[in-house]
């Protein structure tokens, strides 16, 4: 199917696949995405993936579509669809890694053949070791002598293998007749002789003849099955060291792997898309389909797992050409910048979520909030558990990839000069400290120097690791800066490099968002992907600095506010802004809660369970997600939202990895927090309490999702709805956050006019927020220059309470927009409610610049959107939506 090239994209909206999300379902609700006003619809990996898969990003098969979603003809029913909708389409394309599970057909390739196989260079792997497959429960000798572990032919696969419950892990072919001798059959022979001939490159008709000699012997198939029973354990024990991989305890993973994983991972491995025949192999069928124009644009997964992120980004956009949209998952902390030189429109929009919080977070409430958090659950400062969660993450989760950098390194610092030669403790030290010293996720140096982005980068990490180490280490620490700034020549020497900086960004992530993140609990709003949760200054003159930034750097760029990864949905952190607007409400509860709970509190070897820094945590959390329009006396809704949250409480736990862990879960400690919050959601006492506490932040937190929902869609770059979030989206992190919305009752909310009305059933149920994306994108379709390519400019405010409102202009030749938000108005919703807000907004003016002076504005939120004139002076309360206001004009 080829269909004309699509517009640039002025709105997308993300589905996630799977989980009830098919080609056919998703091709239903194309009328709906439609009629809000979307551009492009956004898809989550949509090629094969292992079974089962929640989120499709274990891809086993780039070149396939998944047969769970529909397959090709369901995916050619969608496409039809969208074409016939004038929608485009976006997918989330997976480089960095693939599914390290049988199901893979490359895998399974070097699983059986080992360097043999065609595909032994598509994956990161050291073949200087066998293949390390993380499977087992145990150790291998335990599960052979557990009986656990054996011999089976796989009559599906075509293969004699060892077996482990339900797997069967393929033999290599030249090891069959080691594996069935003495076994006095026919078909035994049959099958050894067809391994002693196999070859690697034509394994398909090597598995037909196994599959034809079982079929044409079913008896002697029986009596195979039976004697391979009968095969004693020190055989199997010989056989396993004869093959390409050795089975080994998942647990071990950390320490012992022989590929490149993703994150910690050992599910995920690595691919070398760096290699231009792996490219071509793993991207054949999404560049087919975007040269044919059924694909619009792409959306790449961590590509700071890439070796070269720079070379494979030209690749990419050498196969797609100049016009295709190319985003990028990459997280970018402080005053970084994507690279210049990078072929891409821009980021997936994690620092948007982090301008907003900029934006709604009140300076002096949020070091109130800490204040009294450090008197709560006196401990760490931040920065020091974000350093604990890097050196933990070094010397355990991450184990087995400092080993073998440390390895690669002493070799090629060696190369020159004699230098290296101190031990591999210090040479290991050296590279936990500085990888720790790193405040972004990597720099992208491949020959020659680094740029002058990476060397203040890497002078700064320098400076930091220096400061504990040894004069051994602070000497291997000058080896490894050697081999960073490109001084040392070698394939050793660039190996190190690439490994370095393909470890550093897994680290800062697997610290941070999943291990600190779970630490710190002051204020939850600011525990976000690519967020800071102690952002020293939070304005709103920060947040237009950064939208001003954003149009020079990435003026395309995904503007998002929730996604499948965020800790919380976009609602929920809407509302837990509150907080900071109004602290010292919530700070009293805390203080009440925690006296009235306190025998639920348990003692135990180990602490208080749940300690204060989790019971903190878990209040918030509470606040955050708790369902508009729950009552305290639903018992059955309150029983839903506690299974819920049971998972999250679960997650918080695991992933802290203080007291109870994924790979070792505390089973005492995580069921006295679990019965802590089950007394918690059982007590009408508290409940009545939470209720009241909370109502004056839920009615912020409407407005406050509102406001971050008009300057998403007014603002820099392309607003991004994540699917449901179009109305109201309190979700708890995933997997809680990939539920499949009720999108029968967004379609029958859209059916009526998109008026926006700020009544509280209006705001509750989210047609208020529904209407307002309606308007919103409706008045970016009517003028798409100025919102993809104008300029952002601040405006000044006058009235009584112009702080707490943003307005900013954007500007395009004649054309031009003014959007005004209130964005810290708690007080006035608390002291005085709605009406406290309109009397507000009814004295607010916007100062025009001289350029827009004299106009005639169009209210985009108004249904008639009338006509309003206007000098020096444009009153909020012109707008039919006040105090919200979209105006535009065209000179």
């Amino acid at each position: 199917m080829t269909r004309p090239a699509f517009a640039r994209p002025l709105a997308t909206y993300r589905l996630q696949f799977r989980n009830g999300m098919t080609f056919d379902k998703a091709a239903s609700l194309v009328p709906y995405i439609k009629n809000l006003g979307i551009t492009h619809l956004y898809a989550s990996p949509i090629f094969a993936a292992t079974k089962g898969s929640t989120h499709g990003y274990d891809v086993t098969d780039a070149n396939l579509f998944d047969p769970d979603l529909g397959g090709r003809e369901g995916f050619d029913r969608l496409s039809a669809a969208l074409s016939a909708a004038e929608l485009g389409l976006i997918v989330d394309i997976v480089p960095n890694h693939m599914a390290a599970s049988l199901e893979n057909p490359w895998w399974r390739s070097i699983v059986e053949w080992g360097e043999e196989s065609p595909h032994a260079r598509t994956f990161d792997v050291d073949w200087a070791q066998p293949l390390t497959l993380t499977v087992l429960g145990g150790s291998f000798e335990e599960g052979v002598q557990k009986g656990e572990i054996g011999l089976a032919i796989d009559r599906e696969a075509g293969v004699l293998g060892l077996s482990y419950y339900e797997q069967v892990f393929p033999l290599l072919p030249s090891t069959y007749k080691m594996a069935l001798e003495g076994i006095d059959l026919p078909l035994a022979r049959t099958l050894a002789e067809c391994g002693s001939s196999a070859r690697a490159d034509e394994d398909e008709a090597f598995h037909a003849a196994i599959r034809q000699a079982i079929d044409a012997d079913k008896e002697g198939m029986e009596a195979l099955q039976t004697a391979l029973k009968a095969v004693k354990p020190g055989s199997i024990l010989a056989l396993s060291q004869a093959q390409p991989y050795r089975l080994m305890d998942w647990k071990k993973a950390a320490s012992g792997l022989s590929y490149r994983r993703f994150f910690e991972i050992a599910g995920l491995a690595g691919l070398r898309v760096e290699d231009e025949q792996v490219f071509e192999a793993s991207h054949r069928l999404i560049l087919d389909l975007v040269r044919k124009g059924i694909v619009h644009g792409l959306r790449i997964d961590h590509v700071d797992g890439l070796a070269d992120p720079k070379a494979y980004l030209d690749r990419l956009r050498a196969a797609v050409g100049p016009d295709v949209p190319i985003v990028i998952e990459k997280i970018i902390e402080e005053e970084e910048s994507v690279a210049e030189d990078w072929p891409v429109e821009g980021t997936t929009g994690y620092e948007f979520v982090a301008a907003l919080a900029q934006l709604f977070t009140a300076k002096d409430g949020m070091t109130t909030l800490g204040a009294a958090y450090d008197r709560f659950a006196p401990g760490e400062a931040y920065d020091d558990i974000l350093q604990d969660a890097k050196m933990l993450m070094l010397r355990e989760n991450f184990e087995g990839e400092v080993k073998a950098l440390t390895r690669i390194g002493k070799e090629a610092a060696g190369q020159a000069d004699g230098a290296g030669t101190g031990s591999a403790e210090a040479f290991a030290g050296a590279l936990r400290a500085l990888v720790a010293g790193f405040s972004v996720y990597r720099t992208y140096g491949t020959d020659g120097p680094l740029n002058s982005a990476d060397e203040k980068v890497l002078d700064a990490a320098l400076a930091k690791a220096a400061g504990d180490l040894s004069v051994e280490e602070r000497d291997a620490l000058g080896d490894i800066e050697a081999l960073l700034r490109g001084r040392r020549p070698g394939e050793k020497a660039a190996l190190f490099r690439t490994r370095f900086q393909q470890l550093s960004g897994p680290v800062m992530a697997k610290a941070m968002e999943d291990t600190a993140f779970y630490r710190y609990n002051a204020f939850l709003a600011l525990n976000e992907v690519g967020g800071n949760p102690v952002e020293p200054h939070p304005s709103i003159d920060a947040f237009h600095d950064a939208m001003v930034r954003r149009v020079s750097e990435q003026p395309e760029a995904l503007s998002t506010t929730a996604t499948h990864d965020t800790k919380r949905g976009e609602d929920a952190r809407a509302r837990l802004y509150a907080l900071s607007q109004g602290p010292q409400r919530w700070i009293d509860a805390v203080g009440r809660w925690h006296a009235t709970q306190a025998g639920s509190v348990k003692d135990l070897p180990g602490g208080k369970a749940p300690e204060p820094a989790v019971e903190w945590g878990l209040y918030q959390a509470l606040a955050g997600a708790w369902p508009v329009g729950l009552k305290t006396d639903d018992a059955k809704g309150i029983e839903a939202f506690g299974e819920r949250f049971a998972a999250y409480v679960e997650k918080t736990m695991r992933e802290a990895k203080l007291r109870s862990f994924w790979a070792e879960p505390d089973e005492a400690y995580e069921g006295a927090v679990q019965d802590f919050v089950r007394q918690l959601l059982s007590s009408h006492t508290f409940l009545q309490d939470f209720a009241a506490t909370l109502g004056p932040y839920a009615l912020t937190g409407l407005y406050n999702g509102l406001a971050q929902t008009l300057v998403k869609l007014a603002a820099s770059g392309v607003p991004d709805i994540y699917q449901g979030s179009e109305t109201d989206d309190f979700s708890l992190v995933d997997p809680d956050n990939r539920r499949m919305p009720d999108f029968a009752r967004l379609e029958r909310l859209a059916q009526q006019p998109a008026t926006i009305r700020l009544d509280l059933d209006s705001l509750e149920s989210g047609a208020a927020k529904q209407a307002l994306v309606r308007r919103g994108l409706a008045a970016r379709q009517a003028l798409p220059n100025l919102f993809l390519k104008g300029d952002y400019r601040p405006l000044s405010l006058s009235g009584d309470h112009a702080e707490r409102f943003v307005a900013f202009a954007r500007v395009y030749q004649g054309q031009a927009a003014i959007a005004v938000a209130p964005v810290r108005i708690h007080d006035l919703l608390e002291a005085s409610g709605a009406q406290g807000l309109d009397t507000a907004a009814a004295e607010i003016n916007v100062h025009l610049p001289e350029d827009l002076i004299g106009r005639t504005w169009h209210d985009r939120l108004g249904t008639d959107e009338a006509a309003v004139e206007a000098d020096e002076i444009l009153a909020l309360s012109a707008s039919a939506a006040a105090p919200f206001l979209l105006m535009t004009t065209e000179g």
